[in-house]
């Protein structure tokens, strides 16, 4: 508990100090793929106005794995420190079907005051919304369809994206900027639009230091492991899901003969067998994703942790839950950019192995993307990493 308020707190903390930065897999459920934490089971006699009953809805990872799904529950244990009467319980969803975990959340929503729902796998849930009125739900990384499969905005469903590609931008740079054998690449789990956009914002990082700051990066891809996006061949290094090590060390190994000695990990679970494979290389260095995994980097005396880029996901959902608490919460699709700092990168001395010039140079170029004068490409935008705003 104590380590997973930390983690909420230093997400704070980097906000506030403009750094904002995906790991191991462990979660203890109950049978039925629920567990409710030591809050969780606690109950008052008279409960108080701030006493929501919440239900976090997680990929097959948990709210354990380290990164995205730990970095939303990190939020909502935030939450409950101030406003004890609170609980929660965690729903693990086993199989990540889109179908699955929407019919998961229907048969779990009214029994809660607000349902957290996490990742791109449970944009279905406009019906159950719709169907549930009095419940407030919280959707992250999509926005909610209905049973038609068209986007909704409703009263009581606040939903994130984040920029991702701002984020990976910041790691194609530092990619760039840090290579000796200027071999870089990307390794993402399934091409989801919040992946694609880690992909395409590092293709764009790597290409505007290139024509801006005079580095000569290529980025390495293995047609094997090429994503499908929309129907189209959009190349990159895929695993295939978001739990598969042996796969993600494979394309680990494959890239590091290929020549890349920086790798740009946003791949859940399966991102750790690429951890192991540049741990077990010796002379590569990663950039972890969503949250900062510097201890993840951890090889002996030494670390494989380049720095970190991240999307801030806690602070939003504790922002949410106590707009629910204080009467201001308001149903919409929002996506969440640098302008809210909810998107950079770690920067933090001890978090990160960065030269000075690095960390000078992607901080002039944070503000760029903060102001829109920078404007990397999305999984949703017209330009490439060959031809964005900024670029030019």
């Amino acid at each position: 508990m104590k380590k997973k308020l930390l983690a909420a707190f230093l997400c704070v903390a980097m906000v506030s100090s403009m750094i904002i930065g995906c790991g191991s897999n462990s979660s203890d459920t109950s049978s039925d793929g629920a567990a409710a934490t030591d809050e969780g089971t606690d109950s008052t006699t008279e409960e108080s106005n701030d006493a929501l009953n919440i239900a976090i809805v997680s990929s097959p990872n948990g709210v354990d794995d380290g990164s995205f799904n730990e970095d939303n529950y990190n939020g909502i244990l935030a939450f409950i420190e101030e406003h004890p009467d609170a609980k929660v319980t965690p729903i693990r969803e086993e199989t990540g079907v889109p179908a699955t975990v929407v019919e998961r959340i229907t048969e779990i929503a009214g029994s809660y005051d607000v349902v957290v729902c996490l990742g791109y796998q449970c944009a279905g849930i406009g019906t159950v919304a719709q169907d549930n009125p009095d419940v407030d739900f919280i959707l992250v990384d999509s926005y909610p369809t209905d049973a038609e499969g068209n986007t909704v905005e409703l009263d009581n469903v606040y939903a994130m994206l984040f920029a991702e590609q701002e984020s990976g931008f910041f790691a194609g740079m530092a990619a760039a900027l840090e290579t000796t054998t200027n071999k870089v690449a990307v390794v993402n789990g399934q091409p989801f639009p919040s992946n694609v956009n880690y992909q395409y914002g590092f293709e764009a990082g790597v290409n505007y230091a290139n024509a801006k700051l005079g580095t000569s990066a290529e980025v390495v891809e293995l047609a094997s492991y090429a994503g499908t996006y929309n129907e189209e061949n959009i190349g990159g290094n895929y695993t295939g899901n978001f739990s598969d090590e042996a796969t993600g060390k494979v394309i680990g190994e494959s890239l590091i003969k290929e020549g890349c000695d920086i790798i740009f990990v946003a791949a859940g679970a399966s991102g750790n067998g690429v951890f192991t494979a540049a741990k077990e290389a010796g002379d590569v260095k990663v950039i972890g994703c969503d949250v900062d995994q510097y201890d993840d980097g951890a090889n002996g005396d030494s670390n494989i942790m380049l720095t970190s880029v991240l999307k801030c996901m806690s602070i939003n959902v504790e922002r949410q839950l106590n707009a629910i608490v204080d009467g201001s919460f308001a149903g919409q699709n929002i996506t969440l950019k640098a302008d809210t700092d909810s998107t950079g990168y770690v920067k933090e001395e001890g978090r990160q192995q960065l030269s000075a010039d690095t960390i000078t140079a992607i901080d002039e170029a944070f503000e760029l993307v903060k102001d829109g004068t920078i404007v990397p490409p999305s999984s949703d935008s017209d330009s490439t990493s060959e031809d964005f705003p900024g670029l030019e």
